[in-house]
């Protein structure tokens, strides 16, 4: 196995973004907690000895920020109902967080935590890398949504912040 390239924290940061996604997704398709999706990813998802049963493609992936990827994670299950509700708040009437496809409930969770707890991440970049995540995972429509979304969101917890935009 060659070695990763090296990446920027900010790579990284993404990357961590991108495997928390993912992990909250199998988190509630599975309804284990999040310490043990913490462990099964670092054990045998993310880079590490762990790793090595990957399919080798995995080699060139950046190694996400591992403590940034656990906190996302456990952040959003520990702060569930709170993040829900802002995301109820935020979305079209009629509308409500258990409606929505499952990757997209991860994606603005994710998001939405990182609004709520991550002051050391400015608001618009937060916004930036959940809409180029859900770009990842769908088409047109579901971006515009969680950009929408995070953008509320952020304007009520950041209003300084979100006056500078």
């Amino acid at each position: 196995m060659t070695d990763k390239p090296k990446a920027s924290a900010a790579q990284r940061r993404s990357a961590a973004r991108f495997a928390a996604i993912q992990a909250l997704y199998q988190a509630e398709l599975s309804q284990l907690s999040a310490i043990d999706i913490v462990r099964e990813y670092s054990d045998f998802r993310l880079d590490g000895d762990g790793g090595r049963d990957l399919d080798v493609s995995n080699e060139d992936l950046i190694d996400p920020d591992r403590g940034f990827f656990a906190d996302l994670v456990q952040g959003v299950a520990a702060r569930m109902i709170d993040i829900d509700a802002l995301i109820d708040g935020a979305l079209e009437k009629g509308w409500t967080t258990k409606r929505l496809e499952t990757v997209l409930r991860s994606i603005l969770r994710a998001g939405t935590y990182e609004l709520m707890a991550r002051e050391d991440v400015p608001m618009r970049v937060v916004i930036t890398e959940y809409v180029d995540a859900a770009h990842s995972f769908f088409d047109e429509n579901e971006p515009k949504l969680v950009n929408a979304v995070l953008d509320r969101i952020g304007k009520n917890l950041r209003p300084g912040e979100a006056g500078q935009n």
